[in-house]
């Protein structure tokens, strides 16, 4: 697949449906965002189409347009896509491990919790981006979507418990949609189990809901603690589906992206 720019996309109509909770709000957040990657088999009337952010992927089209090789871009990425390229990705890849989600949307407001009287919740500035980074040294997915912690911080969408000026938990829309937005949340590991992450969800998820947009939540089936905090901040299952994470592309020769 060949790399398009942004200003030369089919519309897309026809390929990604409006309004999607989930991931299905990545082709939204990126055209938003301007954080992602859009491919397709040809640059004039594609017959496949795919959109990249943060190691989640899109495909949507003819998988029968594709070259072998054509999905190599596209490897140690979670992949969602209809049943009719599963045949293309198996080829292009060493392994497609099929991964059970679960779908949460946001029903119930709950209140904020009480949180010692040393921290504080409010929404990330871009003055917070340095912080951020530290918060997240080791886990730098969290900002992947916003292309870092300068661009997370500035985006106006997280929001974090502080103690004085240190971030010790944060909430985040991860992919910003037209209908809903995608969650995320991060702890430090020595600060966890006692509601921060509870604390900065509900107060993103009345943040969500002032712009008139549904907060959704995503997470792995086997993930039981993610589970847990989705339900206790107010979010209930939708639905369930799986995508796939790819490993190493067949031919050794194909990059990543960068």
């Amino acid at each position: 697949m060949i790399e398009l720019a942004p200003d030369r996309l089919p519309p897309l109509t026809g390929w990604f449906a409006a309004g999607s909770p989930g991931a299905a709000a990545l082709p939204e957040h990126v055209r938003a965002a301007g954080t992602g990657r859009w491919w397709a088999d040809r640059a004039t009337a594609p017959r496949a189409l795919a959109v990249a952010c943060a190691d989640h992927v899109l495909l949507r089209g003819d998988p029968s347009a594709l070259a072998p090789d054509a999905l190599a871009a596209f490897g140690a990425h979670y992949v969602q896509a209809p049943a009719c390229f599963l045949p293309a990705l198996h080829g292009a890849f060493d392994r497609v491990v099929p991964w059970e989600r679960m779908l949460y949307l946001h029903r119930v407001p709950v209140p904020v919790p009480r949180l010692p009287d040393e921290v504080t919740v409010r929404r990330l500035v871009p003055a917070d981006a340095s912080a951020l980074a530290v918060l997240t040294r080791d886990a730098a997915w969290f900002h992947a979507s916003w292309g870092g912690p300068a661009g997370l911080a500035a985006s106006g969408s997280g929001w974090a418990a502080f103690r004085k000026d240190d971030p010790l938990a944060v909430a985040c829309t991860y992919f910003h949609g037209t209908r809903y937005e995608d969650l995320a949340c991060f702890t430090l590991p020595g600060h966890r189990r006692r509601r921060l992450a509870l604390a900065c969800v509900t107060a993103l998820c009345r943040d969500v809901a002032t712009r008139g947009h549904t907060p959704s939540w995503t997470c792995s089936r086997d993930h039981r603690p993610s589970r847990l905090l989705a339900w206790t901040a107010g979010f209930r299952l939708e639905r369930e589906y799986v995508h796939h994470l790819t490993g190493q592309p067949v031919r050794r020769g194909a990059g990543l992206p960068a």
